[in-house]
C-alpha cells in the first residue's frame, strides 16, 4: 500500500512538471512571434487619377475637325489683328519721326532755290524731310512732286500727306500735313516766302483759296515692317 501510494505521488509530480515545462515553452514561443513578426502591409486596388501625355493626346483627338478648324481660324484672325495694330503703331511712329524732322526746320528763312537750313524753298524743304526720314528721293520742284503718290480727298487727309497750291496756273507751292484734329481741321508745315518754315491752317485766308489737292506718297508698301517679323 505504501509503495502504491508513492508511485501515484511520483506520477502526479511528473505530470505537474511536464505541464509547467510545456507552459513555459508556449509562452516563449508567443513572445518570439510577437517580436520577430513583420508589420502587415495592407494593399489596395485604389489608384490616384493622373494625366499623361497620351491622355492629353486622346483628349485632343476628341475635338471634332470642324472645331479644330474654327480654333485655327480664330488664332489666325487674332494674329492678323495683332499684326495690324503693330503696323499701325509703327506707321504712326514713322510719321511722327518725319514731322519731328520737319519741325526742326521751324524758323528757317525762305530762300528761292535754297536747299539748306540757312535758307530753303518749299519743294527743297519737302524733299529734304522725306529723304532724311523715309529715304525717298522726290523731284526737286513742287509741280513735279504733285505727280507723285495718290490723290486723297480733303476729309481723308492725314499727317504726312502733301498739300499743293497754285495761283491759278501750275502748282507753285507744297507743304506737309502736320495734323488733323477731330473736327477735320488741317494744319500743314511749309516754307512760306514771307515767314520761312512755319505751320499754317489749311483754312488760312491766304493759303485756303489757293489749295488745289492733297497727295499721299507714304503708304504701307513704303514702310519697312521687317522689324515686326523679328519680334
Amino acid at each position: 500500500s505504501s509503495d502504491l501510494d508513492n508511485q501515484i505521488y511520483m506520477k502526479k509530480r511528473v505530470l505537474f512538471y511536464l505541464a509547467v515545462i510545456t507552459s513555459v515553452f508556449s509562452l516563449q514561443s508567443c513572445v518570439s512571434n510577437y517580436v520577430v513578426s513583420q508589420p502587415t502591409n495592407y494593399k489596395t486596388d485604389a489608384k490616384l487619377a493622373s494625366i499623361t501625355p497620351n491622355k492629353l493626346s486622346e483628349a485632343k483627338k476628341e475635338i471634332s475637325p470642324a472645331k479644330q478648324i474654327d480654333i485655327a481660324l480664330a488664332n489666325i484672325e487674332k494674329a492678323n489683328k495683332s499684326a495690324e495694330i503693330q503696323k499701325t503703331i509703327l506707321f504712326e511712329k514713322k510719321m511722327d519721326d518725319m514731322l519731328a524732322e520737319a519741325e526742326s526746320y521751324l524758323g528757317t528763312p525762305y530762300r528761292y532755290g535754297g536747299t539748306t537750313r540757312s535758307g530753303i524753298d518749299c519743294s527743297a524743304f519737302v524733299l529734304s524731310v522725306f529723304g532724311a526720314t523715309m529715304g525717298m528721293h522726290l523731284p526737286r520742284v513742287a509741280a513735279a512732286q504733285a505727280q507723285e503718290g495718290e490723290r486723297v480727298a480733303r476729309e481723308d487727309m492725314r499727317k504726312g500727306d502733301l498739300v499743293f497750291f497754285s495761283n491759278g496756273g501750275r502748282i507753285s507751292h507744297v507743304g506737309i500735313v502736320h495734323d488733323v484734329d477731330e473736327n477735320g481741321s488741317v494744319k500743314f508745315i511749309h516754307a512760306s516766302t514771307s515767314r520761312g518754315v512755319m505751320i499754317s491752317p489749311l483754312t488760312d485766308s491766304y493759303w485756303g483759296p489757293k489749295f488745289r489737292f492733297a497727295k499721299r506718297i507714304v503708304n504701307d508698301d513704303i514702310i519697312d515692317y521687317s522689324s515686326l517679323a523679328q519680334n
